[in-house]
């Protein structure tokens, strides 16, 4: 029971990695508190935990909103008495297409969404973690923003997710001493309803691009995002951890 008794927010609950992470934190003894926007899919998957004696609970709305972020910290101290950790997992792709022919509403959205949003999080989680003398807080970036993992026409997105690793690497400097661990987990093409599932071939086009010729299943992804918040990687802060099936390998 990797995660057992603490408790864990996970945005972007409602589907795919999330929904795949918040399933998998509870089996591993996680009391999870669910963040999304769509309320009926996060009460379904939150019934789905309590059924199989997993603790769940749910409160859906905009991650882009200061209050909101508060509200997920709160609703963690209310039902389970404290925050140890978070995986703050939301996040769109935008428009695909040169930054020249990018609208200012696309660039601000996905900036808003995948980074704004990120610190919004951390500015509310942070201070209940102090109170609980340390925590653990997970990103969810991409290859996209790391090092030569630029996409064409994923100029938004890479521009966001590269902000997302230089954010958990500066929070991690500001709060290693407290106890409170910040990583960026970096995933390659992941299988998940948003991301072309219902399109065969969009998906082996995708899959054929990372050496090991596949795409990684959502559940893959979240048994890393498990590693970084449990005690297993007590002595990691600061990284940006590639799970991308060696799509950075064959980039550099």
């Amino acid at each position: 029971m990797e995660l057992e008794n603490k408790s864990i927010i996970v945005t972007g609950a409602s589907s795919g990695i999330g929904a795949a992470a918040a399933l998998l934190f509870a089996a591993e003894g996680a009391n999870v508190v669910l963040g999304a926007r769509r309320s009926a899919e996060l009460k379904t998957l939150a019934a789905t935990i309590n059924r199989g004696n997993g603790k769940a609970v749910y409160l859906a709305g905009n991650l882009k909103d200061e209050s909101y972020a508060d509200a997920l910290v709160a609703l963690a101290e209310k039902e389970f008495g404290g925050l140890d950790g978070a995986f703050n997992n939301a996040g769109i792709v935008g428009e695909m297409g040169p930054i020249s022919e990018m609208t200012i509403g696309n660039w601000n959205d996905v900036i808003s969404v995948n980074l704004t949003a990120a610190f919004l999080a951390a500015k509310a989680q942070i201070p209940a973690m102090k109170k609980q003398g340390q925590g653990s807080i997970v990103f969810t970036s991409s290859f996209v923003g790391f090092s030569n993992g630029g996409m064409p026409g994923m100029g938004a997105y890479a521009a966001s997710k590269a902000g997302l690793i230089g954010l958990a690497q500066s929070l991690a400097s500001d709060h290693a001493a407290e106890g409170i661990r910040v990583n960026a987990l970096l995933p390659g093409g992941t299988i998940t309803p948003s991301g072309g599932e219902g399109n065969p071939a969009a998906l082996q086009f995708i899959a054929n691009l990372h050496p090991m010729k596949r795409m990684a299943s959502a559940k893959e992804i979240a048994q890393a995002a498990l590693f970084l918040l449990s005690d297993r990687s007590s002595f990691m802060t600061g990284s940006p951890m590639t799970v991308d099936g060696g799509m950075s390998v064959r980039l550099t």
